[in-house]
C-alpha cells in the first residue's frame, strides 16, 4: 500500500520587521492594547520588489535541501496562496520556475488561511493516487500588500512568509507504521464567508473579528477532536499542535479545549503575526528546526479562516 509522509520542512520571512511600536506612529494604537488583544510583538514584511514567489521558492530550497533532493526529482508543486497579485504564470509555475524544476505539475490553492492544510492533503491524495512520487507543498502570503494600514483593528494582525513541505511516497502494510500523513477532516461554513474578506481594487484584508473568535473558539474544538480521531491519536498523546497562527487569544483557548495537555503548541504569531497560508507550515519548520518536537511524533495541524473553512489532519514529525 501507498501512503505519504513529510520529510523535511523549510521557512522564510523577509528582513524587515515590523513591531508595535512602528505601528503606534501610523494608527491610534500601543504595544499594550496589541499584546493584550492579539499577543503579537513583531511581524515581517516584505520588500516592494519581493513578490510572494520569492518567499515561496526560499522557503522551498529550504525543504528540499534538508530532505537530500533536487529541484528535478519534484513532480507535484502546490502552493496555497491568496496574496499573488498575477494570475498567470500561477504561483506554484513561478516558483517552479525559480528553482529550475524539470516539468512537474503546478497549482495553487486560495483556501487563504487554511490553505497549506488543503493543499497538503491535496498531495496526500496525489500520492495515494499514484499521480505523484515526490510532491512540494507551499503556504506563501504577503497579507501586509493588502492590509489597510488605517484600520487599528486588522493592521496590528498581519505579516508576511513562506513555510514548506516535501511529501513523499511512503510503503506501508497492515502491520506496519500507519504513513506519515493522516486523513484530512476539512469543510467550510459557506454562508458566513463575510466574515473574513479579501475584496476590491485594490484588494484589502478586513473581517469580523467577534464572529470569527466565536466561531473558532466554540465550533472548531469538536472538529479538531475529529481530526485526531480520525487519525488514530488520542489528543492527550500528541506532541505538538500546529494551529493557524491568527491570533494568542484564539490559539491558547482552541488548543485547551482539544484536550491536548501534553502538546508543545505553537506560538510563533507572536513573532510572526497573521501570515495566512504561511503560518502553518513556517510555525512547524521553526519547531522542528528548533529540535522541540521528536522525530516520528505525532502532530496537529489545523487550518482555519477566509470562507469559514477549515482542514486538518494528524502526521508524524519529519
Amino acid at each position: 500500500m501507498i501512503g505519504s509522509r513529510i520529510t523535511s520542512l523549510g521557512h522564510y520571512q523577509p528582513a524587515s520587521v515590523l513591531t508595535n511600536a512602528d505601528l503606534e506612529a501610523l494608527v491610534d494604537t500601543s504595544d499594550e492594547w496589541i499584546r493584550s488583544r492579539v499577543g503579537i510583538r513583531t511581524r515581517h514584511q516584505a520588500a516592494a520588489d519581493e513578490p510572494v514567489d520569492e518567499l515561496a521558492a526560499h522557503a522551498a530550497a529550504k525543504a528540499l535541501a534538508g530532505a537530500g533532493l533536487t529541484p528535478g526529482d519534484i513532480d507535484l508543486v502546490l502552493v496555497a496562496t491568496s496574496t499573488a497579485i498575477d494570475r498567470s504564470p500561477n504561483t506554484a509555475a513561478r516558483v517552479a520556475a525559480r528553482l529550475g524544476m524539470g516539468s512537474p505539475a503546478v497549482m495553487d490553492l486560495n483556501v487563504v488561511c487554511a490553505g497549506f492544510t488543503h493543499a497538503l492533503a491535496t498531495a496526500d491524495h496525489a500520492v495515494r493516487a499514484g499521480s505523484a512520487r515526490r510532491a512540494l507543498v507551499v503556504g506563501a502570503d504577503e497579507m501586509t500588500a493588502i492590509t489597510d494600514w488605517t484600520d487599528r483593528t486588522t493592521c496590528v494582525l498581519t505579516g508576511d512568509g513562506a513555510g514548506a513541505a516535501v511529501v513523499e511516497a511512503a510503503e506501508y502494510d497492515d502491520s506496519a507504521t500507519a504513513p506519515g500523513i493522516g486523513p484530512v477532516v476539512w469543510g467550510s461554513v459557506p454562508e458566513m464567508g463575510h466574515a473574513v474578506r479579501i475584496e476590491g481594487t485594490p484588494p484589502r484584508f478586513a473581517q469580523e473579528g467577534q464572529t470569527v473568535y466565536r466561531w473558532a473558539t466554540t465550533q472548531l474544538p469538536p472538529i479538531a477532536r475529529s481530526v485526531c480521531e480520525r487519525g488514530g491519536v488520542d489528543p492527550a498523546d500528541l506532541a505538538a499542535v500546529v494551529l493557524h497562527q491568527a491570533n494568542l487569544r484564539i490559539i491558547e483557548p482552541l488548543a485547551r479545549r482539544i484536550g491536548a495537555v501534553n502538546a508543545v503548541i505553537a506560538q510563533d504569531v507572536v513573532e510572526s503575526g497573521n501570515t495566512s497560508a504561511a503560518s502553518i507550515p513556517m510555525a512547524f519548520s521553526k519547531l522542528v528546526e528548533r529540535g522541540e518536537i521528536p522525530k516520528g511524533a505525532p502532530v496537529l495541524l489545523f487550518g482555519f479562516g477566509g470562507n469559514l473553512s477549515y482542514a486538518g489532519q494528524i502526521v508524524r514529525c519529519p
